[in-house]
């Protein structure tokens, strides 16, 4: 079946123009100037004239929980993945703390094959660093290296530098980045947010910056004897800031990310409730404008949403007593583009590189709008405001820090090898 997709503001060559897009089955046959498309009469038209809407290569999450095998009452890879497609996502990157871990190949089959039943978008996933994410012996790795984008323990760290140098090491061997959730357990003290003045106010425990900044310190001195490729997890304080950008300059092969809630919002933004927190936590405003400055700067290459869904009775128990991690499939690009780039912190085009480019770069992940393609691509009504309702979420989790948020950029159609796998009946 043919689609076209006329009188298109078109993200083509890392820049918008006016064009035409023609979609044959699962590929992009051609990109003509509006008004001299081939016939297609035998196919669909999307008449995007009159409107604020952009199409997009499809965006691409390196940092996301499905939750199955072994967590399907928190969310599945079906649930997930659709959940993504609703946000524009073509492609994520899922985290390895299952059940089984898949730290050795045999277990990794386990979530492969679920990928590959029930998954609406692509999914590629992490194996794990150790065995169990325990921290005491390496995974499997060289099995699982041909069908994982990246090692990672994330939702902890790896506390012991001998550990980490192996592990480095035979990534580096494999071809493959360490992933690395960076936080340092002897620092925590059983902290719910933030070690800030909201903690003070309320009298909550806080987790310390250190705990985050003190393993990327360590983790950068182990890259200077190894020469890994590493990428640092939800970024969240100023002195990580620092650190990459120091290591950057240094010539050390070093990515990092970070997530919405932490470039929108700052510990005193946030409220008595489980939907606040994640780990780890949003930090000062101090700690949210280095982050943004690290953007603007390049020294942050990408944004992710540690999408990390939970049931909600595990999020409905106060900032004290919830688990840890909220959901951000479905907000992400509308969070970005309202507190980012429409208050001029950074161009849209700048947006689309964080969410798109750089994963594509750094994880191989995604693709671009061009002749020849798969019809891997979005669409957003830039113009289009609307009330963040997690009731109306596809995904299985419901805790999210942008509820009851106004955000501008609704994602109307996202496809996948040209295929129909979101689609906003308004349009």
């Amino acid at each position: 079946m043919k689609t076209l997709i006329k009188n298109a503001r078109v993200f083509v060559g890392g820049k918008f123009s006016e064009r035409d897009l023609l979609i044959d089955g699962a590929v992009i046959s051609g990109i003509f100037e509006p008004s001299s498309v081939p016939d297609v009469s035998d196919g669909e038209v999307v008449d995007l004239s009159n409107s604020d809407c952009v199409v997009l290569p499809g965006l691409s999450d390196v940092h996301v929980h499905l939750r199955e095998p072994g967590f399907s009452y928190k969310e599945t890879v079906r649930t997930g993945t659709m959940a993504a497609a609703r946000g524009g996502f073509t492609s994520v990157c899922a985290m390895p703390n299952l059940k089984p871990v898949p730290d050795t190949l045999e277990h990794l089959r386990e979530e492969l094959g679920i990928i590959e039943r029930d998954a609406a978008v692509h999914v590629y996933p992490y194996g794990a660093i150790t065995l169990g994410e325990k921290g005491e012996r390496l995974a499997d790795m060289e099995d699982m290296a041909p069908y994982v984008k990246g090692f990672s323990d994330d939702g902890r760290g790896v506390q012991n530098p001998e550990m980490m140098r192996e592990a480095m090491l035979e990534a580096k061997r494999l071809g493959r980045p360490i992933v690395s959730h960076c936080e340092v357990e002897s620092l925590l003290t059983g902290g719910c947010i933030h070690d800030g003045e909201y903690a003070r106010m309320h009298g909550h425990g806080g987790i310390s910056s250190e705990s985050e900044w003190r393993q990327i310190e360590r983790d950068i001195g182990l890259l200077r004897e190894t020469g890994a490729a590493y990428h640092v997890c939800h970024m969240s304080a100023k002195e990580s800031v620092a650190l990459v950008r120091h290591a950057k300059a240094e010539g050390l092969d070093i990515t990092c990310e970070t997530g919405p809630h932490y470039l929108a919002m700052c510990d005193m933004d946030i409220g008595e409730d489980g939907r606040f927190k994640m780990n780890p936590p949003i930090r000062s405003a101090a700690d949210r404008d280095a982050l943004i400055a690290g953007i603007q700067d390049g020294t942050v290459d990408m944004i992710i949403t540690d999408h990390a869904p939970h049931s909600a009775e595990e999020k409905g128990r106060g900032l004290e007593g919830s688990l840890m991690g909220v959901v951000g499939l479905e907000t992400s690009f509308a969070a970005c583009y309202t507190y980012l780039v429409r208050t001029g912190k950074i161009s849209l085009e700048k947006l689309v590189d964080l969410m798109h480019g750089a994963p594509k770069r750094r994880f191989g992940v995604g693709g671009d709008i061009e002749p020849g393609a798969p019809a891997d691509l979005t669409v957003f009504n830039l113009g289009a405001e609307f009330t963040v309702d997690p009731d109306e979420f596809l995904s299985m989790g419901r805790a999210t820090p942008f509820a009851g948020a106004r955000l501008y950029g609704r994602c109307l159609l996202t496809m996948v090898g040209g295929k129909k796998v979101w689609e906003d009946k308004g349009l």
